[in-house]
């Protein structure tokens, strides 16, 4: 299985970081999501990219969150 990356947000006191169901293909496109909603929570402070093997389901396109789906 091919690397993957996730978005993941840490938000107030608590130390753990918490990702969603999105999984890019490249680090700056979930590096860029995680961006976003910081910029959009008031709540996240401090956001990471997540190595992962889940399979890919997402991409930015144009600056746009895109649903990928995979095929086989």
């Amino acid at each position: 299985m091919s690397l993957s990356y996730k978005p993941e947000v840490r938000t107030g006191a608590d130390p753990k970081f918490y990702a969603n169901a999105l999984v890019f293909a490249t680090y700056a496109e979930a590096w860029h999501s995680a961006s976003d909603l910081a910029d959009r929570w008031m709540l996240v402070v401090d956001f990471r990219v997540a190595e992962s093997d889940e399979p890919v389901n997402a991409a930015i396109v144009d600056g746009k969150l895109t649903s990928v789906r995979e095929t086989a």
